[in-house]
Formats: structure tokens, sequence, C-alpha cells
């Protein structure tokens, strides 16, 4: 039986299952092979702990960091649709609840956001 993310210690279980899914995807995994998994971890479970729970334990700016990515390897909107695709389903997959619900809503508008602020000088001005 799934139980809702209660705290920390799933959140670690979630955000281990689905990089180790975004390692394997054939789509996006080859994006991931410069990270330094010992730091980028902590980094996200506490990015996720506070997007959820509001813990206040992340201070860094997610946009700069993509961009900076976005400059080594460009970074497509079907990128961000297969790291939608992998996060939801690794949520359906091990967690139910509120807090399941909530991380899927979050993930898919932190998405959005990320995309419209990459994206915004790439797209031609109106006169």
């Amino acid at each position: 039986m799934k139980t809702d993310i209660l705290g920390r210690k799933e959140l670690e279980i979630l955000i281990d299952a689905f990089y180790e899914r975004v390692k394997a995807d054939p789509k996006i995994g080859a994006m991931f092979a410069h990270v330094n998994w010992e730091t980028h971890l902590p980094v996200m479970y506490s990015f996720w702990e506070n997007t959820l729970f509001y813990t206040g334990g992340y201070t860094g700016n997610p946009v700069k960091t993509h961009q900076a990515l976005d400059k080594r390897s460009p970074l497509k909107e079907n990128h961000f649709k297969r790291w939608e695709q992998l996060f939801v389903s690794v949520v359906d997959d091990m967690f139910e609840g509120e807090k399941a619900e909530l991380a899927k809503q979050r993930a898919l508008s932190i998405s959005t956001v990320m995309q419209i602020k990459l994206f915004e000088n790439s797209k031609p001005k109106e006169l």
C-alpha cells in the first residue's frame, strides 16, 4: 500500500528513484552525465522539502543554475516534458495522497516557470 510523502525521508526515497530513472532515460539521461550526485542530491532533497513543507532549507537559484546549463547544452521543451513525465510517474508509482499530488503540481509549475525564464529571450519580439 502506498503512503503519502510525509517528510524528508520519503522525499529522499522519491528523489533517489527519480534520478535513477533520469540517468537511465535515453531522452534526457545524457544531460545529467556531468552531475556530481554527492552534492546535487542533498540540494534536491532540501529543494523539495522546502517546496512541499516550507522548511526554508533551500536557498539556491534554480533559474540561474538552469541558465548556465542551457548555455552548455541547450535545453528544449521536449527535455522539460520528459522530466515532467518521469517525475510524475515516479510519484505515482511510489506515493499517494495530498503531498504526492502537491509534488506533481509543483513539478509541473516549476517546469513551466523554468521554461518561461529560459526561453523568454529566444522568441522574436513583436513590433
